[in-house]
């Protein structure tokens, strides 16, 4: 039996190849063994399984991309935003929002991932493949890592965005709507992470 075992573990893969990426270990990639991974599409790590990122549409990115900016426009000096970047919440965690908010404490150009740590706002912008993903998925496991804000975006009336403003409740651990305002029509105010004010509309005129 010994034997057997041992034999079973030789087997498992040292790190993930554009051949085996599909088959991980018993208990699942890390980080480790997926950073160098090279595949001709988009991918995150979530529960240690590489999850292909769909082909958004041009709604989502011309939203992401328009907010993006005006969140830089008004950041704090000690903040930066930057988007799909991968996020290192634990060895089999590292996952790309589409927007993401964090400090700049500790960090430098070259920095491969952002810590969790860092990470004050996640933001996810919903497309018809990501609807369950985005409404209670990475919810879930953002708030779970100690994310503080979480916006979720939705196409709303005539294609303007809507955004779903969220606050985790740190003795439930989990996210709760805004206390000031769950849902932003029309324009998007708040004042966490710090003060913006944008006009949902203008994030889709060009």
């Amino acid at each position: 039996m010994g034997a057997v075992m041992a034999a079973e573990a030789r087997q498992q893969p040292e790190r993930a190849t554009p051949e085996n990426w599909m088959c991980p270990p018993d208990d699942g990639w890390t980080y480790d063994q997926v950073k160098d991974l090279d595949l001709p599409f988009d991918w995150e790590l979530v529960g240690g399984r590489i999850v292909v990122r769909g082909v958004p549409v041009w709604w989502h990115q011309l939203v992401r991309d328009e907010l993006y900016f005006r969140l830089r426009q008004v950041r704090p000096s000690n903040y930066m935003i930057n988007n799909e970047q991968a996020v290192h919440f634990d060895k089999g965690n590292v996952p790309k929002p589409d927007l993401t908010v964090f400090t700049k404490d500790g960090l430098g150009v070259r920095a491969p991932v952002i810590p969790v740590e860092n990470v004050v706002l996640a933001v996810e912008i919903v497309s018809p493949g990501s609807r369950t993903d985005d409404r209670f998925l990475k919810p879930a496991l953002y708030a779970q890592a100690g994310i503080d804000y979480y916006w979720r975006i939705e196409q709303g009336e005539d294609d303007v965005p809507e955004v779903h403003e969220f606050w985790r409740d740190p003795e439930a651990g989990m996210f709760v709507p805004s206390p000031e305002r769950r849902l932003h029509t029309g324009t998007l105010k708040t004042h966490v992470p710090f003060p913006i004010e944008v006009e949902l509309r203008s994030l889709i005129d060009f």
